[in-house]
This record gives C-alpha cells, sequence and structure tokens, in this order.
C-alpha cells in the first residue's frame, strides 16, 4: 500500500495539537523509539522501509505502509528521517487521587519540546510516575517533545490540570521548588515524598504557584560567590533535583 496524499496530509496535521486532540492519535519517529511504544500503546499506522518491517514485530496494528526513504521523508517531521514512522492512539490517562508517599514533579509553564521530553525521560529514570502540567505547558504529544522522551511517556503518567488547584488540595504534601534567592538545596531537610515544582525557562515559577511553595531550594554553584552563567537550563536543574531527592530518600529508608 502507498502513502496517499490523504495519509501523508493525516500526518502532517499531527503537528498541530489541535489535530492531535481531535484524532486522538500522535507521531513517533524513529527505529528504537517506534519498537519501544509497539508492545505498550496501540498503532494506528506504521509507514516503514522494507528493512525496517523485515525485522520488527509489527502485529496488532491497523495499517501497514511500506515506503521508499524518499517517501518517507515527505511525512517526517526530523530533518534526517531513520527508517519507521508510528501513528499511535494516545492512552487513557488514570485520574490520580492520591499522591500521598510519592515523589511527584509539576511543570509551571516549560516551553521547550526538549526541555519537556527531557524531564520526562529524568522523571522515568528516577522513578517518578506522575508529573502534573499548568495548561500551558509543551503537549507531551508535541512531535518533538515525544522524540526527546526517549519511549519513558509509556511509564510516566503526564496529567495537565489548574495547577495552582491541584497544589491547593495538596497542601498537606511538602511541595518544594527552585529559586535564585532559594536557600541552599544541600543544607536543606528534604523528606522521601512530596512535590517538586519546576518553572517556565525563561520567568521561573509564577506568584500564584509560588504560595503554596513550602521550601525554596537553590542549586549553589561552584566555588560560591565566582561569578558564572545567570541560571541552569530547567531540564539539568530538574537532574539534579531530582537525584538529590532519591539521594537523601535512601539515607532515610535505610
Amino acid at each position: 500500500m502507498s502513502l496517499s496524499k490523504n495519509k501523508l496530509k493525516y500526518i502532517r496535521s499531527l503537528k498541530d495539537k489541535k489535530y492531535r486532540s481531535e484524532y486522538g492519535t500522535f507521531v513517533a519517529e524513529g527505529n528504537k523509539l517506534v519498537c519501544d511504544l509497539l508492545p505498550h500503546l496501540k498503532c494506528q499506522i506504521l509507514v516503514a522501509t522494507s528493512s525496517f518491517l523485515a525485522t520488527a514485530n509489527i502485529s496488532d496494528i491497523d495499517e501497514v505502509i511500506e515506503v521508499n526513504d524518499s517517501q518517507l521523508a515527505q511525512a517526517s517531521f526530523l530533518q534526517n528521517p531513520q527508517q519507521a514512522l508510528g501513528i499511535f492512539f494516545q492512552p487513557e490517562r488514570d485520574n490520580i487521587e492520591d499522591i500521598q508517599g510519592q515523589l511527584v514533579l509539576a511543570l509551571d509553564g516549560i516551553q521547550d519540546p526538549g526541555n519537556m521530553g527531557t524531564i520526562v525521560r529524568l522523571a522515568d529514570w528516577y522513578g517518578i510516575k506522575n508529573i502534573f502540567c499548568s495548561h500551558d505547558t509543551a503537549d507531551i504529544y508535541n512531535p518533538k517533545v515525544v522524540q526527546a522522551t526517549m519511549g519513558a511517556l509509556t511509564r510516566v503518567n503526564v496529567h495537565y490540570t489548574d495547577l495552582a488547584g491541584f497544589l491547593n488540595k495538596n497542601k498537606d504534601i511538602p511541595v518544594y521548588g527552585t529559586f535564585l534567592d532559594g536557600t541552599n538545596m544541600y543544607e536543606q531537610d528534604i523528606a522521601a515524598h512530596g512535590i517538586i515544582v519546576m518553572g517556565n525557562e525563561g520567568n521561573g515559577i509564577r506568584p500564584g504557584i509560588e504560595k503554596f511553595i513550602d521550601k525554596k531550594l537553590y542549586i549553589p554553584n561552584y566555588p560560591a560567590g565566582q561569578q558564572t552563567s545567570e541560571s541552569l537550563n530547567v531540564a539539568i536543574a530538574t537532574a539534579i533535583i531530582c537525584a538529590e531527592f532519591r539521594r537523601r530518600g535512601n539515607e532515610l529508608w535505610k
């Protein structure tokens, strides 16, 4: 079966959140990413070269379209397409009512798709199962976000919500946030569980969210007092914070 103009138009439309929401699908590209998603998510359309189809497990796919490299490049959102592009159905996300005893992330207006995808991948690495996002945070199904997650989106639940309402509802759970005027995080008492809020790349955490934060954490530069970069990339900051929480959590559980 060839890649028709209508199919190509459909695939290209999924770059837009409006159509991803309308159809309930999203695009994933690359041999490894597609193979990682196939066992976990229902695939609507697989567009792939003969060499990929010869080695991949392609059972339970609604439609398989074999193409050459040139045809795949027409559909691809990547500068250097590989051998496979999959259209997957968005999974149903469970409503999480109770996060007691969990370590979760809350994202306040993260805009960059690369940062968003990397944060999801970091959450997967550190065993964080739930991320709660403001409605203006980058869409988890944006093709660039999907690419950056490297398959972690099948293991991490990403929820979009009224973040202030979510934090207000969970006032009995400790809430942490990163601030340039915060206290050195290595000198703060932190729990093995709680909510870690990470803010927008340019503006940080909004005042309406800041008021819910119990402890303001600062990642110190080294050596102290030396002139340095103005701030850390939010994904890098998330990695440092999560690593410290997990390290400290392991000490508490011993």
